[in-house]
């Protein structure tokens, strides 16, 4: 008789995928919480109990459907910690005579299932994972032969195929992207909605991983857990976004505000990357309460929340799996610092990158402006490793898993690709920062300085990687005026700001 064992990763919880229409005795699901898989980044100790969460959720829907569920929990005797393992451990207990998983999202696990498939004596089948709008090899197809990748190309070919906001083949409205409306700052006084939270009761699930000697960061209330543990609360998160946020979540989804960790976000990402729900089906709903309130939900807000999905969200992933690994190691500015000791408390006297930080440690979450030009624009001025960037990245977010976080971090945050995600460096001074935020008016640093005691760091450093990064960049034809006003400084200015530039980095710890 045919035994069939099931692998299922703690990122394919997919309830709608097509291995579970039938109920069938011969074949066996597996789940494991494994320590090859908590320790190979420091991750957030929310990240961890999240993930777990939401698996042990799975493996309960699995069982009350009827499906065999074997489980494997962190500290079980039987537990190898390692899916081949775990999985050559089974298959041999057992007797089963063939074994399937679904394609990974992660180089790593993939290599990693190849070479177990290869080990074993029985068959293996890999299938799809079926959620994605594009194939894992898809962007490479569709660039083969061009020199540069534009997301804006893959992203109207991505809306063509799969017809959305389409009329025919041109695009609803006749515009396609509407991002120059989608950058606006909150007013003053205005007060985003409160952000729509669980309080899920994750104590044992802590307790368990507390018994291990696994390295976490960040902090935890374990019986007010804030995010969606299983699909039921997925949607109701995203029922939430469409009707509360959708209508101001272009216009304010760059903006950055003390203490206001949520604004119009839809915090769904988690949910998305773990496949509680899918993004075709979020898509969906965001484009039906559209529809529904037209005279209240803007077309550019809607366009804005789309682009994030079937736009940036596969073209990163065709740029992961089209590069990797060598992507992995790519560092075009040979930056080789560390991270400053304050990433990891939020203790620093700069408001911007105290609030992300403190914020990320206290939620696991911060929006993708605060990542790229709050963190990631100081890590790149500050000429740090894109490893200890990546590691800290990947580390820190709920949502982060290589195959988003790596193309996200070392492409558009760092570029240390070279260009291949981005067209130029994410890099600013303050004056941005204070465009899109309201930071800049109570910091100890003044953002109108250059130099002295209280200038802002992100002044003189942004100045300093121009400076320093010349000839890499005194072509690209997206920042020649920045050179251009950087010649044209008086000499005795320019060493002044290299000098207070080289001050704070060698006293990086004490800003």
């Amino acid at each position: 008789m045919s035994k069939t064992l099931r692998l299922i990763l703690g990122d394919q919880l997919n309830s709608n995928h097509s291995w579970f229409k039938t109920v069938d005795d011969s074949i066996t699901y597996v789940m494991m919480e494994i320590r090859s898989e908590t320790d190979y980044a420091k991750h957030h100790i929310q990240k961890v109990v999240e993930i777990f969460a939401a698996m042990q959720n799975f493996k309960n829907d699995l069982l009350s459907n009827n499906h065999k569920v074997i489980y494997i929990h962190l500290n079980d005797d039987n537990n190898l910690n390692s899916f081949d393992k775990n999985v050559k451990h089974l298959i041999s207990k057992y007797s089963f005579t063939h074994f399937e998983y679904q394609l990974p999202d992660e180089y790593r696990v993939d290599l990693d299932l190849k070479n177990l498939c290869s080990s074993v004596s029985i068959s293996s089948t890999v299938v799809d994972s079926e959620h994605f709008f594009s194939t894992r090899n898809e962007l490479g197809e569709f660039f083969n032969g061009k020199k540069t990748f534009l997301m804006e190309s893959f992203y109207r070919a991505m809306r063509k195929k799969h017809n959305v906001l389409m009329e025919g083949d041109k695009p609803l409205t006749g515009q396609w992207n509407y991002d120059a409306e989608n950058r606006q700052k909150l007013p003053k006084n205005h007060k985003p909605i409160l952000p729509f939270v669980f309080c899920n009761d994750v104590s044992e699930i802590y307790n368990e991983i507390a018994k291990t000697d696994v390295k976490t960061i960040g902090t935890i209330d374990t019986k007010n857990f804030v995010w969606p543990i299983n699909r039921e609360q997925s949607l109701q998160l995203l029922e939430f976004f469409v009707s509360e946020c959708l209508s101001l979540f272009g216009s304010y989804q760059d903006a950055m505000m003390p203490n206001e960790w949520s604004i119009y976000h839809s915090r769904i990402s988690f949910s998305m990357n773990v496949k509680m729900i899918s993004p075709q089906e979020v898509i969906d709903a965001a484009i039906k309460e559209w529809q529904k309130r037209p005279n209240e939900i803007e077309f550019h807000q809607l366009e804005g929340f789309v682009r994030q999905i079937i736009g940036w969200r596969e073209y990163m992933r065709g740029i992961y799996w089209n590069k990797m690994p060598e992507y992995a190691s790519m560092n075009y500015f040979n930056n080789q610092e560390k991270l400053p000791d304050w990433f990891w408390s939020g203790n620093t006297k700069m408001n911007c990158l105290k609030d992300a930080i403190k914020q990320s440690l206290t939620f696991a979450y911060a929006h993708h402006i605060q990542r790229l030009m709050i963190t990631g624009n100081f890590a790149l001025l500050a000429g740090i490793h894109p490893d200890e960037v990546d590691a800290w990245y990947l580390g820190i977010y709920i949502d982060a898993f290589e195959w988003v976080e790596i193309t996200n971090t070392r492409g558009m945050s760092q570029f240390a690709d070279g260009g291949i995600v981005g067209t130029k460096p994410y890099v600013s001074s303050a004056s941005y920062i204070d465009k899109m935020s309201h930071y800049c008016g109570t910091c100890f640093y003044k953002k109108a300085l250059k130099t002295g005691e209280k200038s802002c760091p992100f002044n003189s450093l942004y100045w300093n990687f121009y400076d320093r990064n010349e000839d890499k960049l005194g072509k690209n034809p997206r920042i020649g005026m920045m050179y251009n006003v950087w010649r044209k400084m008086k000499p005795e200015d320019k060493t002044a700001i290299l000098q207070q530039a080289d001050y704070y980095l060698k006293n990086i710890n004490e800003l």
